[in-house]
């Protein structure tokens, strides 16, 4: 249906194209868990990717030249006691990564300048609130150090990192599962979608529902819910006879879709990713061997079709570049990181063009990585729109872009971040010294920490060996 229709658009001959072997991460064994998240969060610094552990929950962190073969040995994020479900890299700081788990537990981590080099167990907060499993991740995309986590007991629970405080719990709301939930563009709403076929709008801070509708899609498989850039909802879902949707929404009257199309008849939940700045929106089925994409305008049917990239492989999950990560030189207006289950393999959309210069056309001014609100502003009813940046020369990263997103000082005495970083020097020189006492209990819990941190070492090398061993009497 959407073939037939050949109308003008920039994005008609955008075309995907994986990269060459040596550029893609091997030999990774991404995770098995049967939870439909994307088990991929990319950054213009590092590739994380949920993978199989034992006795416990671990996902990886490369920078994202560590291309070829990676080492069995290679250290992992290991502090999860159970399989990690989501994670998702702060867009505030490149170096922040949050992760959710069958633990019940949200952690917060942070990644060294130049990545792991050995394994990483201790979490700068752990969030516990969920009495069961942990699903969702996602950071606020404006205010400094606000995240929220989604889990299997229907509760949405809103942070605040920088104090380790559930400053929001959304209980109530939903009588089931919730398979998604997301930020609306500044942060002010979010939208849900729930096993109980029903999508949600809901105001956190006021604790109430702004808007839903019931049966966005008929079916019994999961569907997927996301805000545009103009407030609107793109929803993906299946029909009652098992066909694939999707659907844009108006909030404001929600009883009939602005647009709704079937697509095929295949069982993969269709994870969307959305560019804001190009009104484009990425359709990867979990289980697929391609990536639809589709533009969204104001003209019927609303929903263009634009491509598909197709490839061999089906997709175990996926991750997405954010736009300051992209190499605007090639006009490549998306990346992709396809898992494999061996491997993590880029996938690079671009769009051809003759000339060399700076097409600004495709790149209009992007989301940058500074917040545009402190948490606290955030809870108290204030709302921040992204701040946006030019890709004109490329996006250079800030040296000493260290946000103090999550200070264990701040989250041992419960002090907001904020308040942290306004004190000068000289306050913080006069604050009070520990007492003796709490220094001696502080050392003896870090001579803790480090026997632990070197007994999962030579516990990772020896597993390590145990598997060489194994695969030559396979072999």
């Amino acid at each position: 249906m959407f073939r037939r229709v050949v109308r003008a658009s920039k994005f008609r001959h955008v075309f995907g194209q994986a990269v060459k072997n040596d550029q893609c991460y091997d030999d990774i064994r991404v995770s098995r868990v049967t939870w439909d998240s994307s088990f991929c969060a990319v950054n213009p610094k590092f590739v994380a990717i949920i993978i199989e552990a034992s006795g416990g929950g671990a996902f990886l962190v490369l920078p994202l030249l560590k291309t070829g073969r990676i080492d069995k040995a290679y250290p992992t994020v290991c502090g999860h006691t159970g399989p990690v479900l989501d994670i998702d890299w702060c867009p505030h700081n490149d170096h922040v990564i949050a992760s959710g788990s069958e633990d019940c537990t949200v952690m917060v981590w942070q990644i060294p300048e130049n990545g792991l080099v050995t394994p990483l167990a201790e979490p700068v907060v752990v969030l516990e609130g969920h009495s069961k499993r942990v699903g969702i991740v996602t950071w606020h995309p404006t205010a400094r150090n606000v995240l929220m986590s989604a889990g299997c007991d229907n509760l949405i629970i809103i942070w605040n990192v920088g104090t380790g405080e559930a400053m929001i719990q959304l209980e109530d709301m939903h009588p089931d599962v919730i398979f998604s939930a997301c930020w609306s563009r500044n942060g002010a709403l979010i939208c849900t979608a729930c096993k109980d076929k029903k999508i949600r709008v809901i105001d956190p801070r006021k604790e109430k529902i702004v808007a839903e509708k019931d049966k966005a899609h008929d079916g019994a498989r999961p569907m997927r819910a996301i805000f545009l850039a103009d407030g609107n909802i793109f929803t993906t879902g299946f029909s009652r006879m098992s066909e694939r949707q999707l659907a844009l929404w108006n909030p404001k009257s929600m009883e009939e879709p602005i647009s709704v199309h079937e697509l095929d008849t295949s069982n993969g939940v269709l994870l969307p990713f959305y560019d804001a700045d190009t009104n484009v929106v990425y359709l990867c089925g979990k289980g697929d061997s391609s990536i639809r994409y589709f533009e969204i305008t104001d003209e019927a049917p609303f929903v263009h079709y634009l491509n598909t990239f197709s490839s061999k492989e089906p997709q175990r999950g996926m991750g997405y570049m954010p736009k300051r990560g992209l190499d605007v030189n090639k006009c490549e207006i998306a990346r992709f990181y396809k898992l494999h289950e061996r491997k993590c393999e880029p996938i690079i959309m671009t769009v051809p063009r003759k000339s060399d210069l700076f097409q600004d056309d495709l790149y209009p001014d992007t989301a940058g990585p500074d917040c545009t609100i402190e948490a606290e502003d955030w809870f108290e009813g204030k709302n921040g729109e992204p701040i946006l940046i030019s890709l004109k020369n490329g996006y250079v990263p800030g040296k000493n872009r260290d946000l103090k997103v999550v200070k264990k000082s701040n989250v041992l005495e419960g002090k907001p971040a904020k308040k942290a970083e306004n004190t000068s020097p000289a306050q913080s020189k006069a604050s009070p010294q520990p007492s003796t006492q709490n220094e001696g209990k502080l050392e003896e819990l870090l001579r803790e920490v480090k026997s632990l941190r070197d007994l999962v070492t030579l516990q990772d090398r020896r597993i390590a060996k145990l598997e060489d061993q194994i695969s030559k009497v396979a072999i």
